[in-house]
């Protein structure tokens, strides 16, 4: 099957609606109250996201990775994912993750709903247990970059993709795309992309990627 085209989606504030995948994790690991001030120093500027991950990757210190995968089963997301991952497909486009969540988030929605997992950063693992490191720090930037060598390894141009994202760390791929669509956003977000939404289904946005669509052919 040949691609028509990529869209990609951000992951928290956009597929994870309430708190960050982060948050949600953190919570079990006994570290949420200092992993959101952290995420909210993030949000305003106060701290890079390095800094945040190293805070948050120390809570992971001593945790078997099957655990956090069997939590993140629970992980809650926004309503109607599986009618747009459905739309891509049948359109010819691919779906793939563009997100600062650590990889296992990423590998498990992408298990569960069909997406393609690029990217992301890592805690370190001793054998089975995560060490409380950060073995793969993964930027904003890094995020962009990531997605546009994967579009440039399918052959897709960026005239071709398009992302839907929330927040801060989506701008860099917002600006480097010429469609994107702010999804719940705050107001860099919306300020950065070409359209917005706000909905508590995903499955809302299918219009707007069916116009967005049309204008490719």
């Amino acid at each position: 099957m040949t691609l028509r085209g990529i869209v990609f989606f951000d992951i928290d504030g956009t597929l994870v609606p309430s708190v960050s995948s982060a948050s949600f994790l953190a919570a079990r690991l006994g570290h949420q109250q200092e992993l959101d001030d952290a995420e909210q120093r993030y949000s305003a500027g106060e701290l890079t996201n390095e800094q945040v991950s190293v805070i948050d990757a120390e809570g992971w210190r001593g945790v078997n990775t099957s655990t956090i995968d069997r939590w993140l089963d629970d992980l809650p997301l926004i309503a109607g994912i599986d009618e747009v991952v459905a739309w891509c497909r049948s359109n010819r486009f691919e779906p793939v993750l563009a997100s600062l969540a650590w990889q296992p988030v990423s590998s498990s929605i992408a298990r569960r709903y069909g997406f393609t997992k690029n990217g992301g950063p890592r805690v370190g693992v001793s054998g089975l247990t995560y060490d409380g490191t950060v073995a793969e720090h993964f930027n904003e930037y890094d995020k962009r970059d990531r997605a546009l060598a994967l579009a440039a390894e399918r052959a897709i141009p960026t005239q071709r993709c398009c992302a839907i994202g929330d927040s801060r760390s989506d701008i860099p791929l917002f600006d480097a795309l010429p469609t994107s669509l702010a999804l719940n956003g705050g107001a860099s977000a919306r300020e950065a992309a070409t359209a917005e939404i706000d909905t508590q289904n995903l499955a809302d946005t299918v219009p707007w990627l069916q116009q967005w669509a049309r204008g490719l052919d």
